[in-house]
């Protein structure tokens, strides 16, 4: 069955097609909840809740764009507003911009596993901003939007988050040149 096919199944509520669906596209969406959750299980619950938006809302696909696209970005905004719901009562004033040398590694790879243990590992705030700036492409300006900050708030978090991120490989690559000697 074509996805186009699927997709017109979906849209009539039928549940084999939702479940094929589900199916097909669960492994791809799950890792994109991942990035976007405090750990394995706000992942599940987040792609659980972005799947039930996806089957409500899928009237609203009209196959302009990526299919897949479009429930990407429906899982980043259930992530978010989670993320919204539980930070209300933590709203942090204006953070100034803090600019953070560009970060110079090793010329050996780091572990792709590693990378997204340590980003994982950052605050909440600093790791949306950084899965969605670095990893998502938005803009500072749409990231302010999309969480309810100001741009410069973005920009701090970023720097923030960056500063950690190259902290961790920098310990991670001095320990691992003390373990080779």
């Amino acid at each position: 069955m074509s996805i186009e096919k699927l997709i017109k199944n979906c849209k009539k509520q039928d549940l084999k097609s939702q479940e094929k669906l589900y199916h097909l596209f669960s492994h791809k969406l799950f890792a994109v909840s991942l990035k976007y959750s405090k750990n394995y299980a706000e992942a599940e619950d987040n792609l659980q809740d972005a799947f039930i938006t996806i089957f409500k809302k899928m009237k609203q696909f009209c196959f302009k764009g990526s299919f897949e696209g479009w429930m990407k970005r429906i899982v980043i905004n259930t992530a978010l507003q989670r993320y919204r719901k539980q930070q209300h009562v933590f709203e942090i004033v204006h953070e100034e911009r803090i600019e953070q040398p560009e970060v110079e590694l090793q010329e050996e790879e780091i572990p792709l596993k590693f990378l997204l243990q340590i980003i994982q590992e950052l605050p909440d705030r600093y790791r949306m901003v950084f899965n969605l700036y670095a990893l998502d492409g938005y803009s500072h300006k749409e990231i302010a939007e999309t969480m309810s900050i100001s741009v410069g708030t973005s920009k701090s978090n970023l720097a923030r988050a960056r500063g950690i991120l190259k902290q961790k490989i920098e310990e991670s690559q001095k320990k691992n040149n003390v373990q080779s000697v």
